[in-house]
């Protein structure tokens, strides 16, 4: 097979600067090659009518054909603008224009809720042996407590008195206070507080500490602290003054029977203030009936009542007769979101008709709540939920979400 010579290239120009042509060039060159060029649109022929018209008139009047008194000619037409290519989103555009998901109000959007553990019965048993693999649920039982703590622990603005009050002693008000006390600041972030206003030498820390560490510790009481008042300016001042049963603080009433009845409505006006600064709930313990010298100052002041009756027709009229002398004398509103409390004491329960009870009481209160008979509190000595039986528990829960759900 013959050789082939190589073809000799063409010298360069002068003057003319010598372009080296690299792959980089020649690829680009080729991708333009690659594009499509856009057709220029062929000029339209006009009809043959409109070109016999014409020669007609350039025919008769041939001035018309030298261009003489002929109007201009039309500017030409604007050339139509290229139609571009569809430019195709990017994603950072597609992220731009997507609406931001909010993290705070939605936080399941990205995170998947955990059914809640169940907490003894069954399901608990089998979530324990199966280490959380089978996980059931709570029971109705359990949602139903959950639901109670919710509402005690509620968050509140401000500060909220509640009194707790009887026409007779002797039938679960004092025990009461100490069990609603106890189970507010179980559940409670922030601590409450308890207020020993009984006249008749009150027991109400007595009942939450035990009366032997009573006696043993400094023994102030509420008239100690009206005498300091004006020199106390923080918590921790006023703090002297108080008694604790784990996170329940209290304020011990007067024992001694020479001064026990000269608390004024006014002097609980000036404790109810200073409480009110560092204490979002308090509740206060009062004395049997409701017109002694205190009293006025103490339903002026509260939020809400606790009425304590006995677990028997006779205190279900009574508590009736509470409620129908409030609402004569200026606190119908109070009388009518009152929580009455029916405490069994003396085990009568199964020989009572409690649906005659509420029946007698429907109407006139927000709610009808009954403690059962519980060793625990007919003794009359130190009130502890540890040994209370699970129903008296439960009962305090339901006060206790009574007393915050009055909280408005």
């Amino acid at each position: 097979m013959p050789a082939v010579p190589p073809v000799p290239s063409s010298p360069p120009e002068a003057g003319v600067p010598l372009t080296r042509r690299t792959s980089w060039a020649e690829a680009a060159a080729a991708a333009d090659a690659a594009q499509p060029v856009s057709a220029v649109p062929a000029p339209t022929r006009p009809p043959a009518a409109a070109l016999t018209a014409v020669q007609d008139t350039l025919t008769s009047d041939p001035g018309a054909a030298a261009g003489e008194g002929a109007p201009p000619p039309p500017s030409a037409a604007p050339a139509e603008a290229p139609a571009f290519r569809r430019v195709r989103p990017t994603v950072a555009d597609s992220i731009a224009e997507s609406p931001m998901p909010d993290f705070i109000s939605s936080p399941g959007l990205f995170v998947k809720e955990q059914k809640p553990r169940p907490v003894g019965g069954l399901r608990g048993a089998i979530y324990s042996m199966t280490g959380g693999a089978w996980n059931l649920g709570p029971s109705a039982k359990q949602r139903e407590e959950d639901e109670l703590a919710l509402r005690i622990s509620r968050q509140l603005q401000g500060s909220y008195n509640t009194a707790v009050l009887s026409l007779k002693g002797g039938i679960g008000k004092t025990s009461t206070t100490v069990g609603v006390g106890l189970t507010l600041a179980e559940f409670r972030g922030d601590a409450p507080c308890a207020i020993d206003a009984n006249p008749d030498s009150g027991d109400l820390v007595e009942r939450a500490l035990g009366e032997g560490i009573y006696q043993q510790s400094s023994p102030r009481t509420i008239t100690d602290l009206l005498k300091n008042i004006d020199s106390i300016d923080s918590l921790t001042a006023l703090a002297r003054y108080m008694h604790h049963a784990g996170r329940l603080h209290l304020i011990a009433g007067e024992q001694d029977p020479e001064v026990s009845d000269s608390l004024t409505a006014a002097e609980y006006l000036r404790i109810r203030r200073l409480i009110s600064s560092y204490y979002s709930v308090a509740l206060t313990d009062c004395g049997t009936g409701v017109t002694h010298n205190a009293m006025s100052g103490i339903l002026q002041s509260a939020d809400n009542l606790v009425i304590a009756a006995g677990y028997a027709v006779s205190g279900a009229k009574r508590a009736r007769s509470t409620l129908h002398w409030l609402a004569s004398h200026g606190y119908e509103e109070l009388a009518r979101n009152a929580v009455v409390v029916i405490t069994d004491k003396d085990a009568v329960s199964s020989r009572v008709d409690k649906d005659a009870i509420e029946e007698h009481l429907a109407g006139i209160c927000r709610e009808l709540i009954a403690v059962p008979h519980d060793r625990g509190v007919a003794d009359g000595d130190l009130v502890t939920l540890d040994v209370l039986k699970p129903e008296t528990r439960r009962a305090y829960k339901e006060i206790a979400a009574a007393i915050v759900d009055g909280y408005r």
